[in-house]
This record gives structure tokens, sequence and C-alpha cells, in this order.
């Protein structure tokens, strides 16, 4: 069924002594806010949780044995080659590739396979919407080598960013081994191995989401689709576990349901309802806990309904 409101949402959610989005021109140190020291987790970073979790709940096979399965394929993926899966779309609808003149490394004029044109970029855009999750739900730039064209995605994310400023903590980690035989040699069999580790102690972030009905229609993103958006968003930490990111969990998932396609409400003035504040007599938050969240529910705009999702 094809949406028929347009959503605004809030997803917050918290780590404990891990490292939530490294940023790698900084040595892997947590990403922040150089002019106010607040913490950052970019929207790539967070749609890679959604991308993970659905690929993790739904066949990945390109001939799902499962009926449907096909629809929840994922187009950006671990050591993926994006041209490849363009040219899924193209042998599926048994579309050829138009072929151009080229230079080869001799200058010798050969023929190669170029990008797709007209009614065959449509069609493949199309395909591409129908057989891949996160194409028809954040959109995808598919117009470099074979062309699929460009989605715009009915769903977006704003980074996340921390409720205040974090403390990025820097550790000093020991490896009782070493890598190869000329390193134990060097150290006379002490076989050690020295590293570093980057953690926040404490933080607790909010991203912002929005969910556009009409890009919706354009893409083929439906009720379905929005559910497992949800559940994704509600359940991705708790399958992507590790020593670096220590304890991750998404605390709340506060949806604006809008009662037209065009919205009955501004975002802004919406997410300004939600306030969390440090509690009283709370010096340095460790917890989720140390924190006070007040959802203002009373007197919404007219067509807006407010539901908490986890």
């Amino acid at each position: 069924m094809s949406l028929q409101h347009r959503y605004d949402f809030v997803w917050i959610f918290d780590v404990k002594d891990g490292n939530p989005n490294g940023d790698p021109d900084a040595g892997n140190l947590p990403r922040i806010d150089a002019e106010t020291g607040h913490g950052l987790v970019t929207d790539v970073a967070l749609k890679r949780k959604i991308r993970n979790f659905v690929a993790m709940t739904h066949d990945q096979t390109e001939n799902a044995p499962q009926p449907g399965e096909k629809r929840y394929e994922i187009y950006v993926r671990e050591k993926a080659i994006l041209n490849l899966q363009n040219k899924r779309a193209y042998a599926a609808l048994g579309i050829e590739l138009q072929e151009d003149a080229a230079e080869n490394e001799e200058g010798k004029k050969g023929k190669k396979k170029r990008k797709g044109g007209g009614d065959a970029v449509e069609r493949a855009r199309r395909w591409m919407c129908q057989n891949f999750f996160d194409v028809r739900t954040f959109g995808a730039v598919m117009s470099t080598g074979v062309n699929c064209g460009q989605v715009r995605g009915p769903v977006q994310l704003t980074f996340a960013r921390s409720v205040e400023p974090i403390v990025a903590q820097e550790h000093s980690i020991t490896r009782m081994a070493v890598a190869t035989e000329e390193e134990a040699a060097k150290q006379q069999g002490d076989n050690r191995t020295m590293g570093r580790k980057h953690t926040v102690p404490y933080g607790l972030y909010v991203a912002h989401g929005f969910v556009s009905a009409f890009l919706a229609d354009q893409t083929g993103f439906d009720e379905d689709d929005l559910q497992l958006l949800y559940q994704a968003i509600c359940q991705s930490f708790e399958h992507d576990r590790s020593a670096a990111r220590g304890e991750m969990a998404t605390r709340a998932l506060i949806v604006f349901e809008h009662e037209s396609k065009l919205g009955n409400a501004p975002a802004y003035a919406l997410f300004e309802r939600i306030q969390i504040r440090r509690k009283p007599g709370v010096e340095v938050p460790r917890a989720f806990e140390d924190y006070d969240i007040k959802i203002n529910g009373e007197d919404l705009p007219p067509g807006v309904r407010l539901l908490r999702l986890c």
C-alpha cells in the first residue's frame, strides 16, 4: 500500500564506553563538532545500520527462493561492485547495452559497453527501485558507467548530535602477540603489540528523519517498507555489537504522522516538542537514566498524530 501521509521522526540513541562513529581524518577519534564539543554521527553511518539490519533479515541472493524477497536486496553493501548491480537490471529486462567507439591503450578505436539511454534508463531505474530496498528508501546515483538513472529517496536522515558535549578518551591497549616472525625476533620473544582505542564514556544522541509520501510514490516505497524501516531503527544496534562500539541502544523512536501528504505542520515545530535535559543533581551523566525526556503531545497541530514506537 502506498504512503498516504508525511512522517517526521526523532531517533534517540546512546553509547557507553564505545566509539559510535570514528573519523578517519582524525585517527578514528569519535566525530565531534570542533566549536561546541558535541558528538556527531553521520547520516551515512546511520543508514549503514539500517542497511545491515535489512540485509541480515532478508535473503540477499540474486535469485531469492522466497516470494517477495527480491524487494529487499541491498544495493550499497560491503565489497559490492555497483556497475555489476546496474547490469543486472538490463539483463533482467532483456535490454541490450548500447556500444560506443572508444580508444584503447594503443590509441586504436574499439567498442565498449556504454551507458543506456532513453526509455531503457527509466525502465532500469524502476527495476532497481523494485528490487533494492535502500535504492527506493534512500535514493541512489546510478548514472555512472551502466546507467540506471538517479533516484531521490523518500527517507532522509540528518547527522545525529549529542545532547551535551562529549569527552573523547584515548586508551593504550596491548595484544600479547605479534603478526610476523620478524617482529618476534626484534622483541626477543616478548611478543607484544601496542595499540590505541578511542571511546566516549557516555553520550546521548539525537537524529531527525523525514519521509516524503510524494517521493515514495516515485520509488515504490510503501507501508511495508516503512514498518521495516522503523523495525531496523529500533533493533539495529542489538545486532551490531563490536568491541569498538561499546554499548549502543536505540532509546526512543518518536514519529509525527501528518494527515496529508504535504504535511500539516513544519518539522522544526514538531521537533521542538521534544526536550531532553540532564536531571537535577547529575553533574556527569553516565547513563540514560541521568536524563529526562519530555514529549509535549498536548495541543498538537490539527492533522498531526504522535507515535512512540520504541
